[in-house]
């Protein structure tokens, strides 16, 4: 039992240290490699979702993000591409959502509207996508909103996993005059309006 025990630790340990480090299990891309791409802004290969290359600022000190998680790619997007920078900087994935606000409210500390899951008002491109955390990763997810139909919305997104694709796939469904999007652990969807009366 204690041998048991003792291998279990060990491995645990082992798996922790690994996430955490440079070990890249996918020898076809480099860490720090750009992979993917949405209106011009690239994404990065990461390696093992816990591995990070130092701290993303830009020019006027704003903080982008750990290089090259999922929350530095959507963040250094919506401050590149739509200008914006969160009135709150920091924070895990799962925390841009905010459980407490009612859909279709204004997020104070993103500066943006959050819609839930199963929200009135459409996903749409642009959006950031909001997954919670689950055992085996705590911090949640978060993503960018590529593509958007009547029946489906692609994702594209950073550090998926060292064998995962940047871009996904999920249904969506209309149901009672809700727009759901059929994937587990998403909490919501967020957007930039400019015009917001908060």
């Amino acid at each position: 039992m204690v041998v048991i025990i003792s291998v279990l630790l060990l491995g645990g340990i082992a798996a922790y240290y690994l996430n955490k480090s440079s070990y890249n299990p996918n020898t076809k891309y480099t860490l720090g490699q750009p992979v993917d791409s949405l209106n011009g802004v690239l994404v990065y290969y990461n390696g093992m979702v816990g591995h990070t290359d130092g701290r993303n600022t830009a020019p006027d000190g704003y903080n982008i993000g750990m290089k090259h998680q999922c929350v530095e790619f959507v963040k250094r997007y919506y401050y590149q591409r739509l200008n914006h920078k969160m009135p709150d900087a920091f924070g895990n994935a799962k925390d841009f959502f905010d459980v407490l606000l009612a859909d279709s409210s204004f997020n104070a500390k993103r500066g943006l509207m959050q819609f839930m899951n199963g929200s009135r008002s459409k996903p749409q491109a642009e959006d950031l996508l909001i997954f919670d955390g689950h055992a085996g990763n705590s911090y949640g997810h978060v993503a960018i909103i590529a593509a958007a139909d009547s029946n489906s919305i692609i994702i594209i997104q950073q550090n998926p996993g060292p064998f995962a694709s940047s871009r996904d796939t999920f249904k969506l469904k209309y149901a009672t005059g809700k727009w759901i999007i059929d994937r587990e652990r998403v909490l919501g969807w967020l957007r930039k309006v400019d015009t917001v009366s908060h």
